[in-house]
């Protein structure tokens, strides 16, 4: 079971000695956005996942939100833009105007990449009905082989980001011993009415829509892989009844950047999680037997 506190192996540890007392110096990681897109379920918003190929270098095989890192024509300049302005997305996400602006169009551009949602409009009340036809996919297409910028394809079609259809989550930095490290901001967001997902990434061998719940349920008995912060995140989905109830949680919502570490606990090595996850998870354990 992913999270019980499984000791970590010897050669793990050792790895992380070296990088902690400073015999070998850490990957410089890399900015990141993920969006866990949702819709309406019969008892908890179910959640969209992606499974990663297992020919990629990172997170091979793992079933993961919509996501990736922030690329440089996210900087590239100011767009419509509806919503929470970036300064306040600065406050929420911890970072400068700049990053946030960036930050919250890397989660819009990698939402429609990965599945071909829009959070974007022509107006900031109004949300894009229908982008599966065939001019929407070659523009999707063109941002997935970093020939469009998100601002470019934005501003020629007259479109409006809906940053207030985004919810701040939670944000998560890679250990330091890993070789590829990240530093992912997590989105929420609910599927806007009348759009619907496509399995389009060319970097997933498949998607799916499945219950929070049945998520870490399926991971807890082996038949789903995933790292600790996407399960992690499913299982504080898994504790509301609509997706609208988790996006209306981040209102207030500042993201601190928790990197897991190796701690020496009574059941051996093991990696630290947030101190605000333990009841959560001391809950679902505790009802799982």
């Amino acid at each position: 079971m992913l999270m019980r506190r499984l000791p970590l192996p010897e050669s793990l540890v050792e790895q992380a000695r070296r990088f902690a007392d400073g015999t070998e110096t850490p990957a410089e990681p890399r900015n990141a956005a993920t969006v866990v897109l949702m819709r309406p379920g019969e008892r908890m918003p179910e959640v969209y996942l992606l499974q990663r190929q297992a020919s990629m270098q990172f997170a091979a095989g793992m079933c993961v939100f919509p996501g990736g890192g922030v690329d440089p024509r996210d900087f590239d300049h100011a767009v419509a833009w509806a919503g929470p302005a970036p300064t306040t997305w600065a406050a929420r996400l911890g970072v400068d105007e700049e990053q946030a602006r960036a930050l919250v169009c890397a989660a819009v551009r990698e939402t429609f990449e990965e599945s071909g949602v829009l959070l974007a409009g022509e107006s900031p009340s109004s949300v894009v009905a229908d982008t599966t036809g065939e001019d929407w996919e070659a523009d999707r297409v063109a941002l997935e082989a970093r020939e469009l910028a998100m601002t470019d394809f934005l501003d020629r079609r007259g479109l409006v980001l809906r940053s207030d259809l985004l919810g701040a989550w939670a944000g998560w930095l890679t250990p330091i011993f890993e070789p590829r490290r990240y530093r992912t901001w997590f989105f929420v967001a609910e599927l806007p009415e009348g759009q619907r997902t496509r399995d389009v990434s060319t970097e997933s061998s498949r998607v799916v829509w499945m219950p929070a719940r049945d998520a870490v349920a399926a991971v807890d008995d082996g038949s789903m892989f995933m790292l600790p912060p996407t399960y992690l995140t499913c299982l504080e989905v898994a504790q509301f009844g609509s997706p609208s109830e988790v996006v209306g949680a981040c209102a207030d919502r500042e993201v601190e950047m928790f990197m897991p570490e190796v701690v020496d606990d009574a059941e051996g090595f093991t990696l630290s999680r947030p101190e605000r996850l333990e009841p959560i998870i001391e809950a679902h354990f505790g009802a799982a037997g």
